[in-house]
């Protein structure tokens, strides 16, 4: 089971990546966040396989969550 994060500030956005990711039972999604700072948070806590990380938001945008992460030593896999 691969551990799942969601980050987009437009909840409709957030709702159909969740509707669409429902349909693979190997995918759990442990959390969603509306932006950067609670990305960053649920990344660290939760330690996810997968980030679907936004990078047009508001304030911390998704480049700025990945530099953060960066900054303090967290390896994500992307494509």
């Amino acid at each position: 089971m691969l551990k799942v994060i969601v980050v987009d500030d437009e909840p409709l956005a957030r709702k159909g990546m969740l509707v669409r990711l429902a349909a693979f039972a190997e995918l759990d999604v442990v959390a969603q966040c509306s932006n950067g700072d609670e990305a960053i948070s649920a990344i660290l806590e939760l330690k996810p396989d997968v980030v679907f990380l936004d990078v047009e938001m508001p304030g911390i945008d998704g480049f700025a969550v990945l530099k953060s992460l960066q900054q303090k030593q967290v390896v994500l896999p992307y494509i």
